[in-house]
């Protein structure tokens, strides 16, 4: 069995992807806002979980290599959250780093 992998069709970065769905224009624009306003909120609480981490880096004087072994994670891991490269990380792995070094994570909604 051949798989068809042709690309038939590429929406250009900044356009509308639900237009190219097939969304009439009205939904096509509240979808990418409610889209966009969700990875915005998802990026800032990822930024705000990093920061936390990054603090606890810091007040410990620690080396990456260090902080590694404690997180239970790579260097380059650590790397990334100190420089906030929010698109590597799940929110998941992120409160599980810090669980780990005693900073329990709580969610308040509104």
């Amino acid at each position: 069995m051949k798989s068809n992998i042709q690309i038939r069709h590429v929406t250009k970065q900044g356009a509308n992807l639900f237009l190219d769905l097939g969304f009439a224009p009205a939904e096509a624009k509240r979808l990418q806002a409610a889209s966009r306003k969700q990875i915005n909120d998802t990026r800032r609480l990822k930024q705000q979980l990093m920061a936390e981490l990054s603090t606890w880096i810091e007040t410990n004087q620690l080396k990456q290599a260090d902080a590694a072994e404690v997180l239970m994670v790579s260097r380059p891991r650590v790397s990334d959250v100190i420089n906030k490269k929010t698109a590597k990380f799940t929110i998941d792995a992120l409160v599980e780093m810090l669980s780990r070094v005693g900073r329990p994570v709580s969610l308040a909604v509104g």
